[in-house]
């Protein structure tokens, strides 16, 4: 077995999420930058969503995202700033196995070079869950942009050393979401 990195690509299966109350398609800038920012890289996106912020809603989807064996990565924009709707983090810190500290470390150090003190706002945030990793980004185009150049398209990027998300995330096991109600029931026992 040979340690050199190989030298292709190992696209990903990647599924974004837009958090707000007031986006629809149309006005999904970010959304739609990374969206195109996957593709671009070579990756494959398997879904794409916009919810508004709410705390129910959003587990419920990444829940399932998490089980899904289709789904490998899950990218989230918004929610993730202080104001009385913003719920990401409350949303989904419950659903992670692992807390991965150095995203939102990493993400406020790039963003100071940006936005300068006003990063210390920002609660962007990632985790992994049955071998798949979540990262919620702030909402902005421009908090996208920098997240996903500053980080995102190197760890999500098999080829990437000394490591990398890809390696972990290919582990995710093959278990078929058509089982569920074999699994646990159709409703719980009286």
């Amino acid at each position: 077995m040979s340690s050199e990195p190989s030298s292709q690509l190992t696209p990903l299966n990647i599924a974004l999420l837009t958090v707000s109350d007031t986006r629809g398609p149309e006005q999904d800038t970010s959304g739609q930058f990374l969206e195109d920012s996957v593709l671009e890289a070579g990756h494959r996106l398997v879904a794409r969503r916009i919810l508004p912020d709410d705390v129910y809603l959003m587990r419920a989807l990444i829940a399932g995202w998490i089980a899904d064996p289709g789904v490998q990565v899950v990218v989230i924009t918004g929610g993730t700033g202080l104001m009385e709707r913003d719920s990401t983090p409350e949303a989904l810190m419950p659903l992670f196995d692992k807390a991965v500290e150095g995203f939102g470390e990493e993400f406020r150090r790039l963003s100071a070079q940006e936005i300068g003190s006003s990063t210390v706002q920002s609660r962007a945030f990632a985790g992994m869950a049955n071998n798949t990793v979540i990262f919620c980004l702030p909402g902005s185009t421009g908090a996208c942009r920098t997240g996903w150049n500053g980080i995102l398209s190197s760890q999500l990027d098999s080829r990437h050393t000394p490591c990398n998300f890809a390696g972990l995330v290919l582990r995710k096991p093959d278990k078929p979401m058509h089982r569920l109600d074999e699994v646990i029931g159709q409703r719980a026992e009286r």
